[in-house]
């Protein structure tokens, strides 16, 4: 197994579980949730060769931002 499917599969299975977190109560969790998608969608294309226009690639990861911020966010705020 390469690296890169190893990290891919790591990278979904943060995805998943965020969700289950998100799902009892916890909902800024889905950011998380989509920062680790987004980053499956990254690794997934290059491992197959898709053709990403250059243009897609800082808005995909400008959305993994922000929802990373809204995760953290929202952890901050549950604990302070």
């Amino acid at each position: 197994m390469s690296l890169l499917v190893f990290t891919i599969t790591l990278e979904a299975a943060v995805a998943a579980i965020a969700v289950l977190a998100a799902m009892k109560g916890r909902p800024y969790l889905y950011g998380l949730a989509i920062t680790f998608a987004v980053y499956v969608l990254y690794d997934l294309g290059r491992l197959l060769g898709w053709d990403v226009g250059a243009g897609v690639l800082p808005w995909l990861f400008l959305a993994a931002t922000l929802s990373a911020l809204y995760a953290v966010w929202g952890l901050y705020r549950e604990r302070a």
